[in-house]
């Protein structure tokens, strides 16, 4: 295996300290079980600014050879669409790569939409809610993946693009041996702008955006809920009476 990416995302925890996307943790750790089985190299990339090297870091200390953080104004405010351009591009010229792993999902929008975008940007085959990575070799990967009623197992062909969930591993503390190089050595973690990936800037960021949010709100409830007090002959007696009366039962 040449190398294995896991693109990330940067979650906002203070205003002086980012850490990686919680579902990419697992896709690292992913990376991280093959580069231990098969060998190969790891690449991590993460979007975000330029506080999110520590999250680069972290992930190197975690079992990644090098990072890349894609940081420039120009990037802000992206919607999934034009995020995953930003990391297509990049994806492009920080190959050749023989798999691409990402998080189910990030932990602000939730959307889902990242990896699969990526795997379209790219042109490459991709599974989504991976639950094991079962055997891989130079041309294709047997994967499983979760369903809503159980598991579907999937020959891929190589190189590809697999989201994985959070049932998939448990991530590994970061080696503080590897966190101290990582942070030391800022050679081992390149940042790249706009112009180092060739886009422009009406493609990526606000500007590249095909949606927008407008609001962002917190759900009314038409309904109050009812609490029964008093001893559970006394609370049952009065729910089974409530049910009744809006025949329920």
């Amino acid at each position: 295996m040449n190398s294995a990416l896991s693109t990330q995302h940067s979650a906002l925890l203070s205003w002086r300290y980012y850490e990686h996307n919680p579902d990419d943790a697992h896709a690292l750790e992913a990376a991280v079980d093959l580069k231990e089985r098969l060998g190969g190299k790891i690449t991590v990339l993460s979007m975000g600014p330029p506080q999110a090297i520590d999250a680069v870091s972290e992930a190197i200390g975690m079992g990644a050879d090098e990072g890349i953080l894609l940081s420039d104004r120009a990037f802000a405010g992206a919607d999934t669409w034009a995020t995953s351009t930003t990391l297509g591009k990049a994806l492009e010229k920080a190959g050749p790569y023989d798999l691409v792993l990402c998080g189910r999902q990030a932990i602000d929008g939730d959307t889902a939409q990242i990896g699969p975008q990526v795997a379209e940007y790219l042109g490459l085959p991709q599974v989504s809610y991976v639950y094991d990575i079962e055997k891989m070799t130079k041309k294709s990967m047997v994967v499983k993946r979760r369903l809503e009623d159980g598991f579907e197992r999937i020959q891929c062909a190589l190189p590809a693009v697999l989201t994985v969930i959070g049932d998939m591993n448990r991530p590994r503390y970061p080696h503080v041996a590897r966190l101290i190089d990582a942070c030391g050595e800022k050679a081992k973690i390149k940042i790249w702008n706009a112009a180092d990936i060739g886009v422009q800037t009406r493609e990526v960021g606000l500007e590249g955006s095909l949606t927008h949010v407008i609001k962002t709100f917190a759900p009314k409830f038409k309904r109050q809920g009812e609490m029964l007090q008093g001893d559970t002959e006394t609370v049952v007696g009065e729910l089974v009476a409530k049910l009744k009366e809006n025949m329920l039962i």
